[in-house]
């Protein structure tokens, strides 16, 4: 059974890339697919924090906003090329998360989700107000990136596709480097922090600087998906920084299942295909939402990725266990 979970996590990586390449060809078009990978990322940057090391935090729009308005200032006011701007947004989200980690992880529980909601919505006042860089209410606009120059070849980053499988190789450097961290000594500290943090510390782990750190790296693949999103829609909307966009990396994890690899881009998948599926049919979308998301709370806490994995291994063990019966 060891052998089998450890052959999952090698090739974690390789199997959730698999899937993605033919994943545009599986939803109704292609602007949907790109959302829901640019969302799934952001989510895998949340569960990092959620999933792995237990600590909700309710100001993840943060480092969203942040990453897509930094990368949107680099392209509209300092013409900067595009991978340059990415790195720009990277780098500030992850900057911002040292200095709202830094003072978060000081608290525990509900009083450490409430410390990230109260310093993101400062984040939200600053940008908003400072709309001759954001634009402000009305957001920041001109972020257009036509044409890719990658590996020498010129990419027409206005067709959805092309922009899909651009996007993918960002995410898929992304999962690596997750997979990586999660694999490593320091993946098993932040899960022995999740399970119970006072016998990590008696263990002689310097929790605080290991909660710090995976807060950073959380925001800084949060960040890439902020900046990811700003090139594909070509404008950063206010709302990027809005508190309902922490509520939704709570959801999406928590639907696709917490603590795993590949679970949050299934709730990805199906909270964005409910929100366009529904937002046909009625405009109080939300409420429909709100009602499948409390029944996977109630009646399937681990989520659909959870709750399937949970399923396999059941079912793994009862065979060994029937195979070793005379």
């Amino acid at each position: 059974m060891n052998t089998l979970i450890n052959l999952a996590k090698m090739h974690r990586v390789g199997a959730v890339l698999i899937f993605l390449l033919i994943f545009p060809f599986l939803m109704p078009y292609d602007a949907l697919s790109v959302n829901i990978l640019i969302f799934g990322l952001y989510a895998v940057g949340f569960n990092l924090l959620f999933g792995y090391t237990g600590m909700l935090s309710f100001g993840h729009a943060a480092f969203l906003g942040v990453g897509s308005y930094l990368t949107g200032i680099a392209v509209v006011s300092g013409g900067w090329p595009w991978w340059a701007a990415i790195a720009a947004g990277v780098i500030c989200s992850s900057l911002v998360g040292v200095v709202i980690g830094f003072m978060a992880i000081r608290t525990r529980g509900i009083y450490f989700s409430m410390v990230t909601l109260a310093l993101a919505q400062i984040i939200y006042y600053i940008f908003y107000k400072a709309d001759v860089w954001t634009g402000g209410e009305n957001g920041l606009r001109g972020v257009k990136v036509d044409v890719i120059n990658l590996f020498g070849f010129r990419i027409n980053f206005m067709d959805p596709l092309n922009k899909y499988y651009v996007i993918l190789i960002f995410v898929a450097l992304a999962l690596w480097f997750v997979s990586r961290v999660l694999n490593s000594p320091f993946g098993a500290v932040i899960e022995s922090i999740r399970e119970n943090e006072k016998r990590a510390a008696a263990c002689g782990y310097d929790v605080a600087r290991a909660k710090l750190l995976v807060f950073v790296i959380s925001s800084a693949i949060c960040g890439l998906a902020g900046s990811l999103r700003a090139i594909h829609l070509s404008v950063v909307p206010i709302d990027s920084l809005h508190y309902l966009q922490s509520g939704q990396a709570v959801m999406m994890c928590l639907l696709g299942g917490m603590g795993t690899f590949f679970g949050p881009f299934v709730g990805a998948a199906l909270f964005l295909y409910l929100e366009d599926f529904v937002t046909n049919l009625t405009r109080y979308w939300m409420g429909t939402v709100g009602v499948v998301f409390m029944v996977f709370v109630l009646y399937f806490p681990k989520g659909i990725w959870g709750n399937l994995q949970e399923l396999i291994t059941r079912h793994q063990q009862y065979k060994l266990e029937k195979g070793s019966q005379p």
